[in-house]
């Protein structure tokens, strides 16, 4: 098959490559092969393989997943191979539910059967032609690996909370199995190279099974346009931190534009382990939570998958299922037996003992309803496998045996087990019969068998006639779930149960069996309403527009990768906002006569996370040998108190210091401080103190600095997300507080500061430009620094200033930021290592040149 990858990488991240123009928007024209045969017919295959260039140009999305849409058996011979859509697949399903012509789907995924490797180019080419799937082809061992060891054994036991605390309970980490996860992600990205066009398709990628290939698809193509949606739940933090390669997924995730979640629980647990484990905060805005990661917007997307109502109520027609249907009537309804349904895989994490223990309980505490109640349990078969699988099957089988032998009486047997698999017409018509469904997973990431029920109980007009009503007869339906399954959240009516809760779980059921009829109608409509409107095409629909807008401003972004392997990433920045050069800004400062400098102390000279604050000598060194130059006139620019600030900076003679953002200010060591604005009435301190020292006292590690015209509350001891509550909460409370006083609350990293109205950083560097130029000093030549958002006024000041009088006409202005986030700076460098390197150069420029007579006195 045609590679379409790009083979120069720099072309891509420049954007001026123009090698394969639209290429990858048409499937190429493959040949049938003989001994394949497909299910589609010749003119399907004409049409889809026929020469697309004079058609208009489509939206295409990459469907990348562990499996296929795809059904496929040997013929009869063993001779070639048959090949059908798998109606029942989500990924099918979701592009039949946009239906949108304008949208074009490649599916990429592994098929069901195993190819053997003589035979795997032609299913390729007949897959590509008639289906456009493109095959993913393991061999027998490393598919072994991949997902039954790492997915089965170690990823999806953690996702449901299982921790391996014994080698019993759920697979120890083996680093050979993570070594074949990573590999089998390669391959799928290797595949995706030979049909993507990075510069105008979407890809989407699904679930677990993958999470390490978005970084594989970055690293190839810095501008890909990548979503990814988690089908599973996501575990809290302190699960998820016990996996060794914990950071290595996390950042692999992060290098998907758009994040999609069923339910706020995971997404709030995925931000809480980025914040914790990587130091990334989020936010919202404009209803929309996004994370910032090295100048990238990677956004969060919540949103519970829904189902395919065209199938459904296609099946609901079939004349199978109206027979179906009539034949349960029999067996249940004409005995006068109320039939309660549950509807799950084989596995530890469905709860079905839990639901069998629990209608044990109903029939032992309810001697009213044996002989009428009858649970039917369909028990699909388990999509992994091992002790843990045959462990549930064992005792399932005996809690059925134990129930009825104890309840069942000839022609009665309250627990009915369906362990065979079934047709989807016959669980469809289960649906419709059943008068209460009953999903009690311990843990499930979504679980559509409520939504399922849902409509099969809305019925159609035929089986209304097949249950004896008439189509205006109002519908109803009851449903019993667990509080630990992504679809609850979005089912209100439900009756939400602990699964865990024997005894609460059989007061639900008999709950559900003695409501009154108008109650059960008003929880069906209200359910029938979300679900009918939120199905898979919504779904699809929702989540790719938002991948659409998240990843708009792509081709407008400067990006380049950095890091090794699965630390992999990439840097973006807007088209005006670029890192600082050392040779750039040495040249600019040897050329130029008169400078200022503006410096932030915490977070810019000073690493955030140092315990000893205090500057170190080689900081004192660098700021005397630019203060010394007597072009020069250096000014430090702190929320610290005078005091601590004179203290420390003592030696330095010609620095000048502004405190507290600027309240406190003066123009060299041995002048007298002024302050910017009027003298400060501190008497809402007496207000603001109480309301920080409670705050203190519930908030372990966080503390109250008092300062002369401030009072700030600073968290950065305690416990991320806790501190970031709590400081929300704060913000709001003095807001409120002191509404009415002279003062401004205000947020930082890691603080809740309040300052007099007025004071800014801005007034230091708007002081510092009008006395220099009063004295007819214009400078050419302008440097600030800093790192947060109080710094962001000093960078408007000094951008502003260029087409005033305050400097010369050709003056050049550096205004840097610390990290790449959105800023008014123009530049930024990554850390305080590389600022301190920078000022160590600039102050080795100023230690060779020779002396200057400006000076700003």
């Amino acid at each position: 098959m045609m590679s379409r990858s790009y083979s120069n990488l720099l072309e891509l991240a420049s954007g001026d490559s123009q090698t394969f123009g639209r290429i990858g928007r048409r499937i190429p024209r493959v040949m049938t092969f003989a001994g394949i045969i497909s299910d589609v017919d010749d003119d399907a295959c004409g049409s889809v393989s026929s020469d697309r260039s004079s058609s208009i140009p489509k939206d295409r999305t990459i469907i990348v997943a562990n499996q296929l849409p795809i059904k496929s058996h040997r013929t009869a011979d063993n001779k070639g191979w048959i090949f059908s859509w798998d109606e029942d697949s989500l990924l099918l399903q979701l592009k039949d539910g946009l239906d949108n012509d304008d949208l074009e789907f490649i599916y990429v995924g592994c098929l069901r059967e195993e190819i053997p490797p003589n035979e795997q180019d032609e299913v390729s080419q007949i897959l590509l032609e008639t289906f456009k799937c493109v095959p993913t082809f393991l061999s027998n061992d490393l598919f072994t690996r991949f997902y039954h060891g790492f997915c089965k054994q170690q990823l999806w036991p953690l996702f449901h909370y299982m921790l391996p605390l014994s080698p019993d309970l759920g697979g120890r980490f083996d680093r050979s199995l993570w070594q074949a996860y990573v590999s089998v992600n390669k391959i799928f990205a290797d595949k995706i190279l030979e049909v993507i066009n990075p510069d105008d398709d979407f890809v989407w990628v699904h679930d677990y099974h993958l999470m390490v290939l978005p970084t594989f698809l970055r690293k190839r193509f810095n501008r890909v346009r990548l979503g990814y949606f988690l089908h599973s739940p996501f575990p809290s933090s302190e699960i998820y931190r016990t996996l060794p390669v914990r950071e290595e997924l996390l950042r692999a995730l992060l290098n998907s534009d758009l994040i999609g979640f069923h339910t706020f629980d995971y997404a709030r647990h995925f931000l809480s382990c980025c914040s914790r484990m990587l130091g990334l905060s989020y936010e919202s805005k404009r209803g929309y939570i996004s994370l910032e990661y090295y100048g990238r917007t990677v956004s969060i997307k919540i949103l519970p998958v829904g189902i395919h109502m065209g199938q459904l109520q296609s099946v609901l027609s079939l004349p199978e299922t109206e027979a179906k249907v009539g034949e349960l009537i029999k067996q249940f309804g004409d005995q006068d037996r109320i039939m309660l349904l549950g509807v799950d895989d084989m596995d530890i994490f469905k709860g079905i003992t839990l639901k069998l223990l629990a209608m044990e309980q109903l029939l032992v505490q309810h001697v009213e309803w044996r002989g009428k109640v009858v649970l039917v349990q369909i028990a699909n078969p388990a999509r992994g496998r091992g002790k843990d699988v045959k462990e549930v099957q064992e005792e399932t089988y005996a809690t059925v045996k134990r129930i009825n032998g104890m309840f069942g009486r000839p022609g009665y047997e309250p627990v009915v087990l369906i362990d065979q698999p079934l047709q989807f017409y016959e669980r469809i018509a289960y649906y419709v019969v059943a008068e209460c469904c009953l999903v009690t997973a311990v843990r499930d990431g979504m679980n559509l068998i409520p939504y399922e029920y849902i409509i099969s109980r809305q019925g159609n007009e035929i089986l209304d006639k097949a249950l004896g009503s008439s189509p205006s007869t109002p519908k109803k339906s009851m449903l019993v779930v667990s509080e630990f399954i992504g679809c609850s959240p979005s089912l209100s009516g439900a009756i939400r149960v602990n699964p865990w809760n024997i005894d609460a779980v059989a007061d639900a059921m008999d709950y559900a069996l003695e409501m009154a009829g108008p109650e059960k109608q008003l929880r069906h409509e209200k359910h029938y309403r979300y679900v009918s409107t939120h199905d898979v095409g919504y779904w699809a629909r929702s989540f790719l527009q938002d991948l659409e807008r998240t990843c708009q401003d792509h081709v407008r972004r400067r990006c380049w990768g950095i890091g090794f392997g699965l630390g992999f990433r990439v840097v973006s920045l807007g088209p005006n906002f670029r890192k600082l050069s050392m040779d750039h800004i040495v040249s600019a400062y040897k050329r130029t006569k008169l400078r200022a400098i503006l410096l932030d102390y915490d977070g810019t000279l000073m690493p955030q996370a140092s315990l000893d604050k205090s500057p170190t000598s080689k900081t004192i060194e660098i700021l005397n040998s630019l203060c010394r130059d007597k072009n020069n006139v250096v000014f430090l620019v702190s929320a610290r108190s005078r005091k601590t600030l004179s203290e420390w900076f003592s030696p330095c003679e010609n620095l000048g210091i502004a405190a507290e953002h600027g309240y406190f200010l003066r123009l060299k060591r041995d002048e007298e401080w002024e302050t910017r604005v009027p003298v400060a009435n501190c008497s809402w301190k007496q207000i603001a103190e109480p309301v920080m020292k409670l705050y203190t006292e519930t908030t372990d590690g966080s503390t109250i600095e008092d300062k002369e015209t401030s009072l700030v509350w600073c968290y950065e001891d305690a416990d991320p997300d806790f501190g970031s509550c709590q400081a929300k909460e704060l913000l709001d409370h003095l807001e409120s507080v002191l509404a009415n006083e002279p003062v401004s609350v205000k947020s930082g990293q890691n603080i809740v500061e309040v300052t007099p109205q007025g004071v800014s950083k801005g007034l230091v560097a708007e002081r510092l430009l009008a006395t220099m130029r009063e004295r007819d000093m214009l400078p050419d030549f302008v440097l600030c620094i800093g790192d947060d958002r109080s710094d962001e006024d000093m960078f408007e000041v000094i951008t502003s200033a260029v087409a005033g009088p305050s400097l010369s006409i050709k003056a050049e202005v550096f205004a840097c930021t610390v990290g790449q986030k959105p800023s008014k700076a123009k530049y930024y460098l990554d850390d305080t290592v590389e600022i301190v390197r920078l000022m160590q150069g600039l102050a080795s420029v100023s230690e060779q040149a020779p002396g200057n007579s400006h000076r700003v006195s």
